[in-house]
């Protein structure tokens, strides 16, 4: 979760300039995309036109690109490899609130007579401005030995102002609502910002000794104790006062929207505080597009273009869920503190005896560093040291913590493993 962007206070009613932007931009946009798509069918290869008209189709191409979505993209996982096979996989809703969905991805074969059930761990995803499907590849690839649950989290300016407020203690709520659902012997991977809120309702369930306590927790690249290592976006979350965020970030969505009226920060500024941390990689990115269309280099060219619809599909938050994340972790560092309050109670990790804890963090990562993730070693100390693991991950950055070729082989087993072990 980035707090804040940089520039001037921004007024309340952005998110209506910003709508009224995309219902100009958009049909131009689509007539790009149509008017790309004709020109790539009707241009025959080795064309002589080809040298002229193939940028230009890129250039229409790059621009329909350049828009932000605001609806979950499919998961589109409809199959896993196991070991030779390939195993239909179907998704479904297993429980829904207004806020989020409990979603499993179930795999079609069952485990042999001889071998136990398959290990059931809940994915905790991240309420930060992205989809669930940010964790597309930590799915799939947990699927080869698990079987795995998401939280699906809502768009908020989609959900009616009726039914309430969503800010930190819903969210740790609707953590041990999902787990109760599941029920015992399920397994807990929080990813990223749902770290903290993730060891505060298991310190909850340890605390009433809930028969639906986690066998083991996973944390990855989460912000346990930002003060550690700060980076970049702790120092902005704690260069001005939560007032400020709340004047000049929070914004109510349009009234055409089911949302209509809900105060949000609105998922468009969260992209824009991630991109603004390293514009010229985006930059990049989009003038290294255009060169692979206008080339026909349409395999490397898919590959940014996948990146990027899932990055510009934006996620509105909860404004309620944004401050007080903002405040309780990354200003007071309330968890780590010993201070946080969810509904009137202290969470004191402390409580947590039967659960064990793993922790990973990403040697290259400028978003949560290293050490701001382990610190939930030392709040626990009921946990046998035994049942305590951290793992290191060297070169890669918080997004490789959970996706691409270094989590699949290196930090994949590890984790694995370890949710084996208390199987």
């Amino acid at each position: 979760m980035s707090p804040a962007i940089h520039g001037p206070g921004i007024l309340p009613m952005l998110y209506h300039a910003y709508q009224t932007q995309v219902d100009l931009l958009g049909p131009l946009q689509t007539a790009a995309r149509t008017a790309a798509g004709w020109l790539t069918q009707a241009l025959p290869a080795g064309s002589a036109w080809q040298p002229l008209l193939q940028p230009l189709g890129a250039a229409w191409d790059v621009f329909s690109r350049l828009r932000l979505t605001h609806q979950r993209p499919a998961w589109g996982i409809t199959s896993v490899h196991v070991g030779d096979d390939v195993v239909p996989v179907e998704e479904q809703v297993v429980h829904r609130t207004p806020f989020g969905s409990l979603v499993r991805f179930e795999r079609a074969d069952l485990p042999a007579a001889h071998e136990p059930p398959r290990p059931r761990v809940l994915i905790v995803a991240p309420l930060s401005g992205h989809f669930a499907t940010l964790l597309l590849d930590t799915v799939r690839t947990m699927l080869a030995d698990h079987d795995v649950y998401i939280t699906d989290w809502h768009n908020a300016r989609d959900v009616p102002l009726q039914h309430g407020r969503f800010g930190l203690d819903e969210y740790v709520q609707h953590l041990i609502d999902f787990l109760a659902v599941l029920g015992p012997h399920t397994h807990l991977l929080a990813v990223c910002q749902p770290c903290v809120p993730a060891l505060a309702a298991v310190a909850l369930m340890a605390a009433d000794d809930h028969p639906a306590q986690p066998r083991s927790m996973t944390l990855m690249a989460g912000p346990i104790d930002c003060r550690v290592n700060p980076t970049q976006v702790n120092a902005l979350a704690t260069g001005k006062p939560i007032e400020w965020f709340e004047r000049n970030l929070i914004s109510r969505v349009p009234a055409r929207h089911p949302g209509g009226g809900r105060r949000v920060y609105p998922g468009f500024l969260q992209l824009t505080a991630f991109m603004s941390m390293n514009p010229q990689r985006h930059a990049k990115a989009f003038a290294n597009l255009f060169e692979h269309l206008a080339t026909g280099e349409h395999e490397a060219a898919e590959r940014t273009c996948e990146f990027y619809d899932e990055y510009f599909a934006v996620n509105d938050l909860h404004a309620e869920f944004y401050l007080e994340t903002v405040a309780e972790v990354f200003q007071r560092y309330a968890l780590a503190r010993g201070e946080l309050m969810v509904q009137g109670r202290r969470v004191d990790p402390a409580a947590i005896r039967r659960t064990a804890l793993f922790t990973v963090e990403g040697e290259r990562d400028d978003i949560c560093s290293i050490g701001q993730t382990v610190a939930a070693h030392d709040l626990c100390p009921s946990i046998r040291p035994y049942m305590k693991t951290h793992h290191v991950q060297l070169g890669v950055g918080h997004y490789g913590v959970f996706s691409g070729r270094r989590w699949q082989q290196q930090i994949y087993p590890r984790v694995r493993e370890m949710i084996q072990s208390y199987h």
